[in-house]
């Protein structure tokens, strides 16, 4: 019997995300509020850390993340993105850990180190299905729509999707510490 046709295919699970540069956040929150939106968590911080081994991951535009908030813990690889309607779409695989300083030598002794580290403030709403992150970081602040109907809400709040951030966080702060040298190695909060 062929090995391959007995087991079950698993579901790879994407995530589909636009990210604008935002003016206001607080302009946001009285939108979703006059949506009716539902206010799934208050602001929190946020802890990430990149890793990569002889940057592989970064030559292959995928990511390696431990993530610490209010929830815990969880460690996150994505793939390479690609783009369908502007949205970013990524395989993401995420699994809860039970403890943030184990995982990191695990993966210190897989060889992993980490080579970036970047803190935001997240506040996170729902609306018409998709997930809404008011994003406050040391570099400005973003919101991110993430869902299979990003483009359609985001365009209700009158986001121009050609507008669309297509960096992520770590690239982002790469070109902002291009123009300010000066400015720590890591993306935190003074």
């Amino acid at each position: 019997m062929n090995q391959e046709a007995a087991e079950p295919k698993s579901v790879v699970p994407e995530e589909r995300e636009l990210k604008f540069s935002c003016a206001s956040l607080e302009d946001l929150r009285e939108q979703l509020r006059e949506m009716e939106a539902e206010r799934l968590a208050a602001a929190g911080s946020e802890d990430n850390w990149i890793y990569d081994r002889k940057s592989k991951l970064k030559d292959a535009h995928e990511l390696l993340r431990l993530r610490i908030d209010r929830k815990g813990a969880h460690l996150t690889y994505k793939g390479a993105p690609r783009f369908e309607d502007e949205a970013k779409v990524r395989v993401e695989l995420e699994t809860e850990v039970d403890d943030a300083d184990q995982m990191h030598s695990i993966l210190e002794n897989l060889g992993f180190g980490v080579v970036h580290r970047y803190q935001k403030k997240r506040e996170e709403w729902h609306v018409g299905g998709v997930t809404v992150a008011l994003d406050h970081t040391p570099i400005g602040d973003f919101v991110e729509f993430e869902g299979d109907g990003a483009g359609a809400v985001a365009r209700r709040f009158g986001f121009d999707l050609k507008q669309a951030e297509r960096l992520s966080y770590v690239e982002l702060y790469e070109s902002y510490r291009e123009q300010n040298p000066d400015a720590p190695p890591d993306m935190v909060f003074p």
